[in-house]
């Protein structure tokens, strides 16, 4: 193993959400206009800086829930590039929309032995009620890895689960892939004119 896939292995999961958090932030005040204008350039942040800390593997088998078992290998593995596309786009349209707001996290214990570890964060907006965001989180031999997402409480996998579940009663595995390939090609920003 490389050292630095021993090093990012060693980084307990509340420095790494924190971390990767401030670098993209920072990056996204630092080139707002010019993101704004290019969300290319913004898919490429998201791809480079945050996706890496996600499972998607984990997450879209979470999402699927009962159904995944009776999916092919290869509808796995389309529904897994799907869900990544649609979560890129929905992550990288509401980074674009981040302005003036700060993230916080909060402290964590972990203890040497945890191999699974939620941690909290909460956005906050001058004038609003601060909005908790905790990230659930796994080891594995690589570091560790989001497997999901809860926005004021609402866990991002038990969200979709639903909908997942109901498109597949509908029109099976082939239409939910179908459906999300839609959804993220809808979810895509427009580039703004003269980009």
């Amino acid at each position: 193993m490389s050292s630095s896939l021993v090093q990012a292995a060693d980084i307990p999961p509340d420095v790494l959400a924190r971390t990767t958090t401030q670098e993209v932030l920072s990056i996204l005040k630092k080139d707002k206009e010019s993101l704004s204008d290019n969300p290319a350039r913004v898919y490429q942040l998201v791809e480079a800086k945050i996706l890496p800390n996600f499972d998607f593997n984990r997450m879209t088998q979470l999402a699927v829930g009962k159904h995944w078992p009776r999916a092919t290998a290869q509808q796995k593995q389309a529904l897994v590039t799907e869900f990544r596309n649609l979560l890129v786009r929905t992550y990288s349209s509401s980074l674009l929309e981040f302005s003036n707001q700060a993230v916080e996290f909060k402290p964590m214990t972990i203890k040497p032995d945890d191999t699974d570890v939620t941690v909290h964060s909460e956005i906050r907006q001058p004038g609003s009620q601060p909005i908790p965001i905790d990230y659930s989180m796994y080891k594995t031999a690589f570091g560790w890895k989001v497997y999901d997402v809860a926005i004021d409480s609402v866990s991002l996998v038990t969200n979709y689960r639903a909908s997942f579940s109901s498109t597949i009663r509908q029109s099976g595995i082939d239409g939910l892939i179908a459906t999300l390939a839609a959804k993220s090609h809808s979810a895509k920003p427009a580039a703004r004119p003269g980009s």
